[in-house]
């Protein structure tokens, strides 16, 4: 029975994994619409808590954009900063041609708490019909706004991004596969039409579909503030779509440790456990292969576990080639043993992470849920 068990296991991980390279293989991207002669402005919000060092780095991208400044609504949230992220802000965005704007972040509205009640002293602060929503440790492309606005259709409430991790270090590096290979899967489920997520690093929303579900004042608390947004949206008759295209692709900073990878991780996991039972058990099939591999040296043989190790980095080494060219990124084959190792490692950290049930940090904010 449980030889059997294993090969349905198998079968089934290796027609997700190749299924997934074969679709990112024949996709076709979704065509853009051009732009008016006289663009819209849009409004740019950032919240930001204690990011000094990496607050200029996300401006400098902003004022490096090809799109009219002076239709660029630039919003900075601090929240409760007690560091100079402020200062740093106003510095680096002098003479800038368009609005830029510092709003201090002291009160709450309604429920929101956290990111999302920094994002809701914004929307209301914004001044247009269109709100692009980026982190501080984001670097933002040169096509960042008109990308966005270019898959924008009526009744299409959201449109998301495509982020991936850069960083000079191996671990930085790991994370930047893992993402995307990550985001590759996502992508794969929503072509076929099933809503997964948003990406709230780099996100487009109208003022028509934020304000038709009460704004984030009016959501219930989720440390996965982004996702909390998009399932309101959606509830609202508003339409999605999440881009896989080079002309959306920001860069990330890394998280710097793995504990902080833990919290960072343990907190996506929140919006996990809100998806589809159907996804949540394909995600399962997908992050069961360690102990499937496990139970395969134990039942048949330590080769042909090896065998099907091959296998996967093999399928791992395709998918990765395929979803990195389609982005314009050089496909980091060279890392794909150290991820196998670093994907276990994480595997069995978050594990226990879980099940000792110990709070989270976000934003040096600690949570139980």
């Amino acid at each position: 029975m449980l030889s059997g068990f294993l090969i349905a296991f198998f079968i089934g991980w290796f027609a997700i994994l190749l299924g997934s390279w074969l679709l990112f293989a024949v996709r076709k991207s979704p065509a853009p619409q051009p732009l008016p002669p006289d663009p819209p402005r849009v409004s740019i919000l950032i919240a930001a808590r204690n990011e000094e060092a990496a607050i200029a780095r996300c401006l400098r991208s902003v004022r490096a954009l090809a799109y009219p400044h002076d239709k660029l609504d630039v919003l900075l949230g601090d929240d409760a900063s007690t560091d100079r992220t402020a200062a740093v802000a106003a510095a680096t965005m002098q003479g800038f041609a368009g609005t830029f704007r510092i709003l201090p972040i002291r009160d709450t509205l309604g429920e929101a708490r956290g990111k999302a009640n920094v994002l809701a002293h914004l929307a209301r602060a914004a001044t247009t019909d269109f709100f692009l929503i980026t982190d501080a440790d984001i670097r933002l492309p040169g096509t960042w706004v008109q990308g966005l606005l270019s898959y924008l259709r009526p009744k299409r409430g959201i449109v998301t991004g495509l982020t991936i991790v850069r960083g000079p270090r191996l671990f930085d590096q790991l994370q930047g596969l893992d993402w995307l290979v990550s985001l590759s899967l996502v992508q794969v489920v929503s072509d076929r039409g099933q809503p997964v997520t948003a990406m709230g690093n780099n996100m487009l929303i109208t003022r028509e579909a934020y304000e038709a579900t009460g704004g984030y004042e009016s959501l219930p608390f989720s440390v996965t503030e982004d996702y909390e947004l998009f399932r309101a949206v959606l509830r609202r008759g508003f339409g999605w779509i999440n881009l896989f295209e080079p002309t959306v692709l920001a860069e990330s900073l890394p998280v710097a440790s793995w504990s902080k990878l833990l919290h960072q991780r343990r907190r996506w996991l929140r919006g996990v456990e809100s998806l589809p039972w159907f996804i949540q058990l394909g995600l399962l099939l997908y992050g069961s292969v360690y102990p499937a591999l496990l139970a395969a040296a134990l039942v048949w043989s330590p080769t042909a576990a090896w065998g099907l190790l091959a296998g996967k980095v093999l399928a791992q080494g395709l998918l990765t080639f395929t979803v990195f060219r389609r982005v314009g990124l050089a496909p980091p084959l060279h890392l794909l043993l150290a991820f196998e190792a670093y994907t276990l490692a994480l595997t069995v950290s978050l594990v226990w992470f879980r099940l000792l049930r110990r709070p989270f940090d976000w934003k040096g904010r600690l949570y139980r849920r």
